[in-house]
């Protein structure tokens, strides 16, 4: 069996001559000529490789064919290590040199069912990347397409195959590429992508990940394990919304960017405090991009639309005006959209992704932390992020809007590490715990959404004496039940912080 260590990026088609313009790419040595590689991916009807994450295929290049099974693995801003069994094709498949005998025994039982699903054709030029005699680098430039039935999408990809070295070599030569060439991280194979083309399945919002942390890891290695957990969240949001443009993309993505920022935080005593500060400042810069689109959202879909609608039916200046208020509120929303869309510049995030990954991989060792086991870790955390939220409680209850936020942020960051840590501690009690933060989080954030609703209504009412009476209006319908929330959410913060917390009864 061979372990297939690569990165794969995409970039634009218009940018592969300027790629191989690149001094780093022009002054690779050649492998060969720049072939043609024809690929016919293989499944049952029912797609029962696809389910169990195998690929099939055969590969015509010429006048050879090779028979190629492949093994899914985890991958993170494109770098992945994945199991390959590859050996000649003579008209019939053969799996034989497959030595996961799992994998064998379903692909040998399979076998009589095998049809084609999907194709792909593309012209691969090879160049060998050795810098010194440590690092050998394959740099695999493909263009083509991926062909199912009458469906077709493109490829234009770079490929970077680990032949000696180490990981980081990849990822330090990625960050070279892509300070000059539009690189984005892809975690999709070309399979996927067969496979997605072949069923007509579109992206979808990626949520955060179940966090997978073991006991056994120490905290750096935790902090890795999760970290690259919050980077897929990110590029897979950054992908879909620069394909598909729906908001919730723009959503999830800042949810990632803010859980790694929170994890910097909360893993910071294991980790160099340049490292700390330099990636949240650059994070928290990222996601102020699309700051103003996702508030807009909210304003409007939240606390406009409500009262629009209940006014629907009634007649009259009043009833006109919150509707005049709504469609300048959807003209800003749209325009905010359109500017986070085009500030979602792929190049940019890409140089984002590749230069976190690589960071992440150079950490050096944590000594002073060696012996620390990863659950006393994070109960001490964990204790430290309530503590801080009694603080805030206490500080709230003076219901300034101030306090009330900075309460939410609190509850927040003790929500993402309770998330976190979660295969840490008992599952049930763990649950229980956190919707109730859930809960009482999004109580606190219909208080932000209209506190933040006056100061945007207004500015968009102007000097509109109309706009401004229905801005009031606005502020003034959603009043009840913004003094009950505020209330609610001092007293469930209160029975929350009464509670024994989930790793207190954990604790060795």
């Amino acid at each position: 069996m061979g372990q297939e260590i690569e990165l794969k990026l995409t970039l634009p088609p218009k940018a592969l001559p300027a790629l191989r313009r690149h001094p780093l790419v022009a002054g690779a040595a050649r492998q060969g000529r720049t072939a043609t590689l024809d690929n016919t991916y293989f499944d049952t009807p029912d797609l029962q490789l696809a389910a169990r994450r195998i690929g099939l295929r055969i590969r015509r290049k010429g006048r050879v064919e090779l028979q190629t099974v492949k093994c899914a693995a985890e991958s993170t801003a494109g770098l992945s290590a994945r199991p390959e069994w590859e050996h000649p094709y003579a008209g019939s498949f053969d799996f034989t040199p497959v030595d996961d005998a799992k994998v064998r025994k379903l692909l040998t039982r399979r076998a009589p069912g095998f049809v084609p699903v999907f194709t792909t054709r593309f012209r691969r030029e090879t160049r060998l990347y050795a810098p010194d005699d440590t690092v050998r680098i394959l740099m695999m430039i493909d263009h083509g397409e991926v062909i199912a039935g009458e469906q077709r999408a493109p490829i234009s990809e770079l490929e970077l195959e680990l032949v000696a070295g180490e990981p980081l070599d990849l990822l330090v030569l990625a960050c070279r590429l892509a300070g000059d060439i539009p690189l984005m991280p892809s975690d999709l194979s070309k399979a996927e992508r067969g496979y997605a083309l072949h069923l007509g399945t579109r992206l979808a919002p990626a949520r955060a990940e179940p966090s997978a942390i073991t006991a056994d890891a120490c905290p750096l290695d935790a902090f890795r394990s999760l970290a690259g957990s919050c980077l897929r969240q990110w590029q897979a949001n950054a992908v879909g919304a620069a394909e598909d443009g729906a908001p919730e993309f723009i959503h999830q993505l800042r949810v990632a960017l803010r859980r790694l920022r929170t994890l910097l935080s909360l893993f910071a005593p294991v980790l160099p405090p340049e490292f700390v500060g330099d990636w949240r400042a650059r994070l928290g810069d990222n996601a102020r991009t699309f700051a103003a689109a996702r508030d807009l959202d909210v304003l409007h879909a939240e606390i406009l639309a409500p009262v629009a609608t209940d006014e629907a039916d009634h007649s009259g200046s009043e009833a006109d005006a919150v509707v005049a208020l709504a469609a300048r509120v959807g003209a800003e929303r749209e325009r905010a959209r359109r500017d986070a869309l085009n500030g979602l510049d792929p190049a940019a995030q890409g140089r984002l992704m590749i230069g976190l990954t690589a960071a992440l991989h150079a950490l050096p060792p944590d000594g002073a932390h060696a012996d620390a086991t990863l659950t006393d870790f994070a109960h001490r955390q964990l204790d430290r992020l309530r503590k801080k939220v009694r603080r805030r409680h206490a500080a709230a209850t003076d219901g300034s809007r101030a306090h009330l936020h900075a309460l939410r942020i609190a509850l927040k960051r003790l929500r993402y590490a309770l998330e976190f840590f979660t295969p840490l501690l008992p599952a049930k009690r763990t649950r229980k715990y956190l919707a109730a933060i859930v809960r009482t989080q999004n109580t606190l954030g219909f208080v932000h959404d209209v506190d933040v609703a006056r100061l945007r209504l207004a500015h968009f009412a102007g000097d509109d004496a109309q706009l401004r009476a229905a801005a009031a209006f606005v502020c003034g319908w959603h009043g009840p039940a913004y003094a009950r929330a505020g209330r609610r959410a001092l007293r469930d913060v209160a029975r929350l912080l009464g509670d024994e917390a989930p790793w207190a009864g954990a604790r060795r």
